[in-house]
């Protein structure tokens, strides 16, 4: 216990900090440094709490804390254990397969190709380049409006261009929803398993995450109007559509009921919809249940290219929308004009709806192929996503983070459960995204791996962490 020693003194030093996330702060610190390595035993919560001279209750937040960003694991009768730093990844051109970030998959078409570089050389052919080196108002200009309606037209059937905001990236808009929000205090409700992204934003901005009860339809309306008859609620937010991880799109009837409880304490909603354009049919989006209430988002990331940093806000209301310029004005300047006028080319020129065609193809092959592999596993999946919700068997006793290590020493990448879940309980499973091999046949190996890894089990014990 010496070692904790200092953690005493420090935590006298920041009095203004809940001492539940100091502990976690560190815990964290502490593997950083190389104090702790993995498989360290952390003191037993009582022990602990004598040593810190904080009460019991504190030190487990503290610990479950540590748990939720992934720094510990912890089992009854056995203790709390360091789980250590996750191997980096290597690049997308090493030998490793690329699908810790949820990237769509890339059509093998060279005329898609082609069609894609002389959009752009038209562009940059006949348009003056100097406006688009300048300094811009945020939110798009004129043209950039025009195009970002024509593209969410598809989802939203009466989008208003003097409610919508060009901005650099779906992740941007979240930071600046969040600031904006929940400045003041509060918390947003979330699922119990959500987009990473999220937690990072709302950690970096010390903004609680209130994890929501789910179940086979997503997050469960009771749970939600619990939670707002606190009176601390600021927002709902909702992956609604092929959510990431679990590939859950969330049916018609919970839409509904959702959007009532909302309506009934006048919480916003903010809709990541950034998987919404992938359905070649879809529902309504909960901007249509409840426009007056409801952000909705979505961009081109996922469904034209990773790179293309742009996205879509469209806001409840007008004034709404131009406090949250202000907000992402402060946060990231503005939009790259360069940016913007491509997404307007790709889009008025009809290269972005071939690229989605070509993206929504290629993952129904992929998904198909999945299927067949991990036939006689429990996944989810959406015939049209290109990433897959793998749960482990329970008779393996396998911890989902050590599978996603030791699935990367055989060049397969994956994501454990740990790294979405909110409310210190991730399922044993593992979220594997289709498109981060470059080819069909890559991704079959990739697959293959994951199988022989499920049906031959003692060959995970024998790969070294």
């Amino acid at each position: 216990m010496k070692r904790f020693d200092r953690w005493t003194h420090y935590m006298h030093e920041r009095p203004e900090r809940p001492a539940y996330l100091l502990i976690a702060d560190l815990i964290h610190d502490a593997i950083e440094s190389g104090d702790f390595q993995p498989r360290d035993r952390l003191p037993p919560l009582r022990d602990l709490a004598v040593k810190l001279s904080l009460n019991y209750t504190t030190v487990t937040r503290g610990y479950a804390e540590a748990r939720k960003r992934g720094l510990i694991d912890s089992r009854p009768g056995t203790g709390s254990f360091i789980r250590g730093k996750v191997p980096s990844i290597p690049p997308r051109n090493g030998s490793s397969y690329e699908m810790t970030m949820n990237l769509p998959v890339e059509p093998d078409s060279p005329d898609l190709v082609a069609q894609i570089r002389q959009g752009a050389l038209n562009l940059f052919a006949h348009k003056d380049l100097f406006p688009l080196l300048r300094y811009h108002d945020f939110g798009g200009n004129h043209d950039d409006k025009e195009a970002g309606c024509r593209w969410l037209g598809r989802r939203l059937p009466a989008v208003a261009p003097e409610r919508l905001l060009v901005c650099p990236g779906i992740h941007s808009v979240l930071v600046g929803l969040l600031t904006l929000l929940a400045r003041r205090g509060g918390e947003i409700c979330v699922g119990s398993l959500v987009y990473p992204g999220l937690k990072a934003i709302a950690a970096q901005l010390d903004i609680t995450l209130h994890a929501l009860e789910c179940d086979g339809d997503g997050p469960m309306p009771r749970s939600f109007e619990n939670a707002c008859q606190t009176g601390q609620i600021r927002a709902l937010y909702l992956n609604p559509t092929i959510n990431n991880p679990t590939t859950l799109t969330l049916p018609l009837r919970r839409r509904e009921k959702l959007a009532d409880v909302a309506l009934r304490y006048s919480v916003p909603i903010i809709e990541d919809d950034a998987y919404g354009m992938l359905p070649s049919a879809s529902l309504p989006a909960m901007a249509e249940l409840v426009p007056e209430l409801t952000w909705y988002i979505t961009g081109l990331s996922k469904c034209f290219g990773a790179g293309l940093r742009i996205a879509w806000v469209h806001a409840p209301t007008v004034r709404q929308g131009q406090h949250l310029a202000g907000a992402m004005r402060a946060l990231t300047v503005m939009s790259s004009p360069f940016t913007n006028a491509l997404a307007a080319q790709w889009i008025n020129d009809g290269t972005a709806e071939k690229m989605l065609l070509a993206v929504r193809e290629e993952a129904v092959l992929r998904q198909r192929m999945a299927a067949r592999l991990l036939r006689n596993y429990s996944l989810q999946a959406d015939a049209e996503g290109f990433h897959l919700w793998l749960r482990l068997p329970h008779c393996q006793g396998w911890n989902p983070s050590d599978v996603a290590v030791k699935l990367r020493h055989q060049g397969v990448s994956a994501v454990s459960s740990a790294a979405f879940c909110t409310d210190n309980n991730p399922p044993d499973a593992l979220r594997l995204c289709l498109g981060g091999p470059n080819s069909r046949e890559q991704c079959e190996g990739m697959l293959k791996n994951v199988a022989d890894m499920l049906e031959y089990p003692a060959w995970l014990s024998t790969v070294a962490l």
